[in-house]
């Protein structure tokens, strides 16, 4: 594959992954994500799959809006990192938020097909 085809592929995984937390599709965000998967909340709080899965299942997440745009894409072997922004409307353990941040997702094909290995959001300074 060349370069521009794993960049296609992981933004099409990228946009896939964020229509299935709507749903939720949990068979979905199951298939996309690493068993070593790191998820990093913009709060602080770092979910391995199971963990995150299980939150958004038990409804400790329900996600009613989830947008993201792309600023950079870098790709590194079998490795693509994608850089951007991602703005929700969820509740947390039923309290409603809203969430506007910088995000960084890692994607890698370890297992031949791209799955999500790392991510983190941090919220965006304040003016």
């Amino acid at each position: 594959m060349s370069r521009e085809d794993d960049v296609r592929a992981v933004l099409a995984a990228e946009d896939e992954r964020y229509a299935a937390l709507l749903g939720p599709d949990l068979d979905t965000l199951d298939r996309l994500y690493d068993e070593r998967l790191s998820y990093a909340h913009s709060s602080g709080v770092r979910d391995t799959k199971a963990e995150y899965l299980g939150k958004i299942r038990s409804g400790y997440y329900v996600y009613q809006r989830v947008e993201h745009s792309t600023e950079r894409v870098e790709t590194a072997g079998g490795t693509v990192v994608v850089i951007g922004r991602m703005t929700a409307d969820l509740t947390v353990e039923g309290t409603p938020k809203t969430i506007d941040n910088l995000a960084l997702a890692v994607w890698t094909r370890d297992t031949g097909r791209w799955q999500l290995l790392a991510y983190a959001s941090t919220p965006l300074p304040r003016a």
